[in-house]
């Protein structure tokens, strides 16, 4: 007995009685359920009650011809994977349907093996959108409830604001696994290694804005804790410069600093001021962009100095490409970000949410083309809270 295919119901479509019948057969004996149209019109009403999954239709017929129908399809349910059958001249015309999102098409004479290749190139389609889509739903799920387990009473209030951001991060990041994973699918059809590495590569990237979004979301419930320590406020930032120089170097950004010798110890949580100094730090490397501003040096700087009133004053400026004024009111808001998909928009709220468990100040001046300034300040604690 013919083992049952996945997605087994084909809408075969072809006027020549012939063609269908002996189609017919050959699918059928390989374990698809087929569904037979003499016309693109009659095809469009048996599809609308079935819905198969794919759709083989000769590319020319009399009235409805088969890159109507495929365009109808395609407006019905645009995952339906669509072969086209041609003929040896019509090859403009199946390029055309490629145009229109056609899985793939097929010559007269059809050989039989060329046929199941392409069936099982449209079937693997189906199959790679559902384990997108299926890796989605379980991704979003995680996020959902990681971000039910952060949100505490104060934050009650930023439910439907947090629950929006990371959807859109969510979006981003699947919209980009999505590509890769086509281009993928692309690299194996055609056994063509650039697309393979090119696929690849964007899988992996993506891979990689999984990771921090996590990341910043498990620093992000680690602010609800402030561990205070008495602790010399230079030390954090040697220990990012430390961390940021290797990066820097390879990029040709010059990292300066200016730390007062004088300064001295206080009650501060360092771990917490260590992620909001690296933050800042990254974001300024992240301001010179891929290929630079343009400028001769690039150069970013870090001072800590002593704040009247205050335990610390650190400041860090670059001289990158800087923001908008309009973008400075937005900068500490829930999962705003000005890097695009490459962004999670969650280092400057956490950064803020910090500073302000420390009944500190944060602030950025900035100015596009010029470059940006933040500056903080922690209260000088000889006592714990």
């Amino acid at each position: 007995m013919t083992e049952q295919k996945e997605n087994s119901v084909i809408l075969l479509v072809d006027d020549e009685q012939g063609i269908r019948n002996v189609l017919g057969i050959t699918l059928r004996d390989m374990g698809y359920q087929v569904l037979l149209a003499e016309s693109g019109a009659a095809a469009l009403k048996v599809f609308k009650k079935h819905l198969p999954a794919i759709v083989l239709t000769d590319i020319k017929m009399p009235g409805m011809d088969g890159i109507e129908l495929l365009s109808a399809v395609k407006h019905l349910q645009p995952e339906t994977e669509v072969i086209m059958i041609t003929g040896h001249g019509d090859m403009d015309l199946a390029i055309k349907s490629l145009k229109l999102a056609a899985a793939d098409f097929i010559t007269k004479p059809i050989h039989t093996p060329v046929l199941e290749r392409a069936i099982e190139h449209a079937a693997e389609r189906i199959r790679m959108r559902k384990q997108l889509a299926d890796y989605t739903q379980r991704l979003e799920a995680l996020v959902a409830e990681k971000t039910k387990k952060l949100i505490d009473a104060e934050r009650l209030a930023a439910i439907g604001q947090t629950v929006a951001g990371l959807s859109h991060s969510i979006k981003n990041i699947t919209g980009g696994l999505k590509g890769g994973a086509f281009v993928l699918e692309q690299g194996i059809y055609m056994n063509d290694s650039q697309y393979l590495q090119q696929g690849w590569q964007l899988v992996s990237r993506n891979v990689d804005k999984i990771a921090r979004l996590s990341l910043d979301l498990l620093h992000y419930a680690k602010t609800g804790n402030i561990n205070y320590q008495r602790c010399n406020p230079n030390r954090p930032v040697q220990e990012v410069i430390e961390l940021m120089t290797p990066r820097a170097e390879e990029e040709g950004i010059i990292i300066a600093t200016d730390l007062d010798p004088q300064n001295r110890s206080f009650f501060f949580d360092p771990e917490g001021i260590h992620r909001v100094l690296l933050n800042l730090v990254t974001n300024a490397l992240d301001a010179f962009g891929a290929a630079g501003n343009g400028r001769r040096s690039k150069r970013v700087s870090i001072r800590s100095v002593a704040s009247a009133g205050w335990g610390i004053e650190y400041q860090i400026c670059d001289n990158g490409e800087g923001m908008a004024s309009k973008t400075l009111d937005k900068v500490f808001r829930t999962f705003f970000t000005t890097k695009g998909h490459n962004g999670t928009g969650i280092g400057l709220m956490l950064s803020k949410s910090i500073i302000d468990k420390h009944a500190g100040v944060i602030e950025v001046k900035s100015k596009h083309g010029v470059g940006s300034e933040f500056t903080i300040k922690i209260p000088d604690r000889q006592e714990p809270p």
